[in-house]
């Protein structure tokens, strides 16, 4: 990045404070809310996604510590903030095909991947928005699902509207930021660990002034979870659903511009 203008580099700011503000508010979307905007700037996306896991691995650490942390401090409830049981379950779902994607042994071209992705996680969302969640009758289609929500986020970062979309039907509203953090602190160290040994540039020098950015769109999204966690079941399910709509519009709209 060292040949961009100084426009370009505030542009880069404001996304990161803008992907840190989705990610804690709602637990996920930090990525996907953020990349497209990103290679408007500069289109190299190896540039961007070492800054973004490195961000997601320290914020998520942050937030579970934090969430652990208030839950001693409050005698009057011994729920824990992660819903562990349903965490195992996805994972090992998850698992396989997050590895077959790292090292992108791809059975269809990415492009049609996404926008297939993009097209089932509108109809979910759709769902939350005019408060009729879509509810499966067969455990195969969440298998599905997560399994290709684990592929893609082997292959990108960009799975979590499609893993979201699973795993709101299945964790308590309360427990569902803090366990997606979890599980994003653990799909993100195996896409580290695909970095480091393919030899990518994890960009230390731009993570150290991209990261106060990232660290004030955190702040501010502490707040925005706060009032969604006071606002009534309905309202949460409709925001969500109506975010889930976002990214998809926007992941399929980027699609087109790049095709």
């Amino acid at each position: 990045m060292a040949d961009l203008l100084w426009y370009q580099y505030a542009l880069i700011g404001l996304i990161f404070a803008w992907s840190g503000f989705v990610r804690t508010s709602l637990g996920f979307g930090g990525a996907v809310l953020a990349l497209p905007f990103l290679l408007l700037v500069h289109d190299d996306p190896l540039v961007f996604l070492p800054i973004i896991a490195i961000h997601l691995l320290i914020f998520s650490s942050w937030i579970a510590w934090q969430g652990n942390r208030q839950l001693k401090a409050d005698t009057t409830t011994a729920q824990s903030n992660i819903d562990w049981r349903y965490l195992k379950k996805a994972l090992k779902i998850m698992i396989v095909p997050k590895l077959v994607g790292v090292v992108g042994l791809l059975t269809l071209p990415a492009s049609l991947m996404t926008n297939i992705i993009f097209v089932i996680v509108i109809v979910y969302a759709v769902s939350y928005v005019l408060n009729k969640p879509f509810t499966s009758q067969h455990r195969y289609v969440d298998i599905a699902l997560l399994g290709l929500g684990g592929y893609v986020s082997g292959t990108s970062l960009i799975g979590a509207p499609l893993i979201v979309a699973v795993f709101a039907a299945h964790v308590a509203k309360e427990q569902l930021r803090d366990t997606m953090f979890v599980l994003w602190f653990i799909l993100v160290v195996i896409k580290m660990a695909s970095f480091i040994v393919a030899g990518v540039d994890l960009q230390l020098v731009h993570q150290l002034w991209l990261f106060p950015c990232a660290l004030v769109g955190h702040l501010m999204g502490e707040r925005a979870h706060q009032y969604l966690m006071k606002a009534d079941t309905v309202l949460f399910f409709r925001v969500l659903g109506a975010v889930l709509i976002a990214v998809s519009v926007i992941g399929l709209a980027f699609s087109a511009l790049s095709a």
